[in-house]
């Protein structure tokens, strides 16, 4: 038995396909996670999401930015972009399934791996929370995710403040700063103040601000978290870190992490993906 994460395959279904049948994945014997973003951008997103849902509770997923842009445009709260391709999924017959789907996986999951903790995300985690708040936060998502009230959600999800965490936040700016750290997190100073402008490598920050795993004394240190989300920084696996998006919508690689029974060797495991958009 293995687990393997996959980083973000944003709509790119063969890359998924021929990433599956290379690592021999069964259902029966194996675990899968995808760490957010299965959709957008690429050219079958809708396959993308029947291809996880068949494979039942083998899969689990998280969700990343672009699949709560979907829940928001499925919901009448945002507009497709010019180069968004989840007309698939719009005008599917089966529609309302796969948001439904969708709208009920995980914003973030933990594992116990040989007494170690693995902690999975989209983006990345605030250097104020623990692994242990963490899970909370994203435990308040996702129930609003699945409840009745989340058209109106969606419609308040969008914006860069607050910027930074506060135990304080209450209502949707607590919702909308839990989002923006577990999705689009990529930057943020020593006390936890996020970037949202800066989309490239990690090797010239602006003034002041740091990758979020960078971040002296952050709470989850002493976990190892895995996530996508970045794809200039590629991949990356050390003690505390697993980064998963070469990306492969713009033609790089989708890369699994396979895990066996600790967390000391982890495989990396890659296929080579047609380029579906030009980066920038």
């Amino acid at each position: 038995m293995a687990l393997y994460l996959i980083g973000d395959v944003q709509g790119c279904d063969d890359a998924l396909q021929r990433l599956l049948d290379h690592i021999g994945f069964s259902p029966s014997r194996d675990q899968l996670v995808l760490l957010g973003d299965l959709v957008n951008r690429g050219p079958d997103s809708a396959g993308v999401l029947r291809r996880v849902q068949r494979l039942g509770g083998a899969a689990r997923s998280l969700l990343g930015n672009h699949d709560l842009h979907l829940l928001g445009v499925a919901h009448g709260a945002r507009k497709s972009g010019r180069k968004d391709t989840l007309d698939g999924i719009l005008d599917a017959p089966d529609r309302d399934g796969l948001i439904d789907w969708l709208r009920h996986q995980s914003m973030a999951l933990h594992q116990t791996i040989g007494g170690r903790d693995l902690l999975m995300v989209h983006a990345g985690v605030l250097p104020q929370w623990s692994v242990g708040q963490t899970l909370v936060l994203a435990a308040e998502v996702e129930a609003v995710l699945r409840g009745p009230t989340l058209g109106e959600f969606v419609r308040t999800m969008y914006g860069n403040e607050p910027a930074q965490w506060s135990d304080a936040l209450t209502g949707h700016a607590r919702l909308r700063a839990i989002v923006n750290g577990l999705t689009r997190l990529r930057l943020c100073t020593a006390d936890g103040v996020m970037d949202f402008e800066t989309k490239d490598s990690a090797d010239a920050p602006p003034a002041g601000f740091m990758p979020w795993f960078d971040v002296p004394d952050r709470r989850a240190a002493s976990a190892t978290i895995a996530f996508g989300h970045w794809s200039t920084l590629g991949w990356i696996a050390r003690p505390d870190l697993i980064s998963t998006d070469t990306g492969c919508v713009w033609g790089g690689c989708l890369s699994a992490a396979r895990i066996g029974d600790t967390l000391d060797a982890i495989e990396h495991v890659e296929v080579r993906c047609d380029q579906a958009q030009k980066p920038g």
